[in-house]
């Protein structure tokens, strides 16, 4: 499916015209049109995707008149991400530019308080009905708020991804895999993001739930790890179905960051290489 939007798009500017205008118009999958631009981003560069993005951002724009901006925010941090990767060839920088789509989205609900004031609402019940540690709701508000920046932040990887993965499939057979396993967090940067995450979580410099942005670039790199760990050793592809499962543990999560941090300095890929 993915494949034949992407086929579809590549043929001429007006058929990627119309697959952003169409796609913008449906609710949730209104999330495919960033992807979409990304996709052309990638491929053409900045002269070409401004054309294409004039257009997507009409839908979206429409969504954002009607109270949903997120589709609208996503689609200019994509685009942005997007022309950022095809002039850098550099993930570990896109994933470090992500943190502002995250941010971004979180500053346009702290704004809106509105948005999300129903479900504050249902937590504030359930806070006084059984509230053990004397949280405040204002606290839970703010943690709230970084998450759901967290998951827009993710999403927004994500998609660019599922572009990147399109112009490979077209263009570059098996080059997205390639490219996804050498992801890796260099030294440098892996301790800059220790640093900014012990003063986060001392609720310095940034809001200590800002973590979650700094965390992120690091989780991927531990995916891409393990994915290049079961390439190289040849393992069968359940292995990654049960990664994935227990993924949804925090633990997993936890030790997965570990040994990204750990890989910044020691490069196991490179050590599995070399021992092949």
């Amino acid at each position: 499916m993915m494949r034949g939007l992407a086929e579809y798009v590549m043929t001429g500017r007006r058929q990627a015209i119309i697959a952003v205008m169409l796609l913008g118009l449906i609710p949730l999958v209104n999330l495919l049109n960033p992807a979409v631009v990304g996709l052309i981003a990638l491929r053409k560069g900045l002269q070409e995707v401004v054309v294409i993005f004039a257009w997507a951002i009409l839908p979206l724009g429409a969504w954002a008149v009607a109270g949903d901006v997120v589709p609208l925010i996503m689609l200019i941090g994509i685009t942005g991400l997007a022309v950022l990767l095809r002039e850098t060839e550099s993930w570990e920088f896109t994933l470090l530019a992500a943190i502002a789509v995250g941010v971004c989205v979180e500053v346009y609900f702290r704004l809106q308080p509105a948005v999300i004031d129903a479900l504050m609402q249902q937590l504030d019940l359930y806070l006084q009905a059984s509230n053990p540690q004397g949280l405040q709701i204002e606290e839970v508000r703010d943690v709230m708020l970084s998450v759901i920046g967290a998951v827009y932040m993710f999403l927004s990887i994500v998609l660019l991804m599922l572009a990147r993965w399109m112009q490979a499939v077209l263009y570059n057979p098996g080059g997205f895999k390639q490219e996804f396993h050498n992801l890796r967090v260099e030294q440098k940067v892996a301790l800059a993001l220790i640093v900014i995450m012990l003063l986060s979580s001392l609720g310095i410099v940034v809001p200590e739930a800002w973590v979650l942005y700094f965390v992120l670039p690091l989780l991927f790199s531990g995916i891409a790890l393990t994915h290049a760990v079961v390439a190289k050793k040849k393992l069968s592809s359940m292995w990654l179905v049960t990664f994935y499962i227990l993924l949804m543990l925090p633990v997993v999560v936890q030790i997965l960051v570990l040994l990204a941090l750990v890989d910044s300095w020691y490069d196991f890929r490179s050590r599995l290489s070399s021992s092949v």
